[in-house]
Parts: C-alpha cells; structure tokens; sequence
C-alpha cells in the first residue's frame, strides 16, 4: 500500500573526478511501492542508489529521507533505516552463512555488545523469509549464486529497516535462480510491506514487479511512470538506441519487451 513520501531527490548533482556522474536529477519514493531504475551502463544508476543510501557525497542538491535531509543523519540511523544491497557476492568473506546475516545486526548495537534475544529473532526472521535458514551453517564460498544473493538479502532484512535498495539482484544467475531472487523481493513487498528500489538491466522483471520505473540515461532522469506507461517501444529505443518489440498478453499477465536484434 503506497502511503506518503518517504525519499525526495531535489536537484542532485554527484561529481566524481570532475566528470558529473547525476545532473540535477529529481524524483519522489514513495512509502510501500516498488520502483525500478532502468537505463544504459553509464546511466547513474548505481550512483544514485548509493546516493539514496549516504554512500556518496552530494555535489548539489539534497536528499530527503522521512523529510529530513539524509546528510545530517547520522550513518548508524541511516543503516537501522535504509538497507542496501550490492551487486556481487559478499567480497569472497568466507562467514558462515548465520555469520553473515548477524552482521547485519551492528547497526543497532551499541560498542562492544554481543547479539541479545531480540537481534537473535531478526536474524533468524531474515532466514526464514529469505528461505535460508537450512543453510545456517554452510560457508559462504561454498554456495551457488542464487544462494549467496538471497544471503545478501537476509542481511539486509536484519538490519530492522524498511526501505530496500537493490542493485541488479539477479545479475550474473541462471534463469531459475533469477525467478527465485525476483520472487522473494515480490513477497517481501506485497506480503511484508517492504518498499523496494531495484537497478535492473532485466525490462521484464522490471514491469512485472514495479508499480513505477525511473528512466535513467546520461546522469538524467529521462522517463518515469507505470510500466506500461514507459516500457513502449518508442520511448526504449530513444534510451537504449537499438529497436524494441512489445508482444501484448491479456488478463493479468503484463507485455513483455524484445530487444530486436539487427538484420543481418
């Protein structure tokens, strides 16, 4: 249920090494939907959801987070509040799988005190959402792709926050993992009310999952709407530069996009 605004991006502009990564860009989150960003590489994307976390020092412009400005909270809150999820597996760590999930914990503990009961319960909630649990004791470097994402994610649920920021999820997994990550991020919204960014290459997921997508091409905000306001050929094939082919499906069932692929 989407419920007031919980972030607001006001003219950001993020510089790195004199190059302007973001340029002016604005956008509203609001509490309890699901948005996706799509756009070529290059487009800012991981920039901005780095950004959404404090994880980048803002050059112009503010982020706001619950109406207040994201730069004078303090990092601890910030973590207890917003969690965010990388590409990649957990840097080749070689924890145990609870391990890691408990590290999502520190956060909200105070210097040098041990997990209590309580912090205990989220971390074996964040197993069991994430379907993990059996794979308590399992080495992070002996587990499958998939497996290692959903691990990722269960971190970021035990942190205690409610804003999920995630960048290509399902990168580099085969189609069945990809179904299973892409399933557990829908039940963590629909069903625990979580809200969700997702940076995505995947058009496809980004329509079935998304209530809103945020178009991003050259460091701007380009295109944002519903899926089926902005997963048209037309407007694809001006961000991406190469043609688009939409295939309608009737009933619930959202169109699906093709990259077409030049003639030979």
């Amino acid at each position: 249920m989407i419920d007031g605004a919980l972030m607001e991006v006001r003219e950001l502009v993020v510089k790195m090494s004199d190059r302007e990564i973001l340029s002016g860009l604005d956008l509203k989150l609001h509490r309890g939907e699901f948005v996706s960003m799509i756009g070529p590489n290059g487009a800012g994307k991981t920039t901005l959801l780095r950004a959404m976390d404090g994880l980048v020092p803002l050059s112009r412009g503010e982020i706001l987070f619950e109406g207040r400005s994201l730069e004078a909270i303090r990092r601890r809150e910030i973590a207890r509040k917003i969690s965010y999820v990388p590409q990649g597996d957990p840097g080749g760590l070689d924890f145990s799988v609870q391990a890691f999930v408990e590290l999502g914990r520190y956060p909200n503990l105070g210097p040098w005190e041990s997990l209590g009961p309580a912090d205990l319960k989220a971390v074996h909630g964040a197993m069991e959402r994430t379907e993990i649990s059996a794979l308590a004791d399992r080495r992070l470097l002996s587990l499958s792709g998939g497996e290692r994402q959903r691990v990722l994610i269960a971190a970021a649920l035990a942190q205690g926050g409610d804003l999920l920021l995630l960048d290509e999820p399902t990168s580099f997994l085969d189609y069945r993992h990809q179904l299973q990550v892409l399933a557990l991020l829908d039940r963590l919204h629909r069903q625990d009310g979580y809200t969700c960014v997702m940076v995505t290459h995947d058009l496809n997921a980004a329509s079935s999952l998304s209530d809103r997508i945020f178009v991003l091409k050259e460091g701007r905000l380009v295109e944002e709407g519903t899926p089926d306001a902005v997963l048209r050929p037309e407007k694809l094939e001006e961000v991406f530069e190469v043609p688009f082919r939409l295939i309608e499906r009737g009933g619930k069932r959202r169109s699906m996009i093709l990259a077409e692929l030049a003639p030979r």
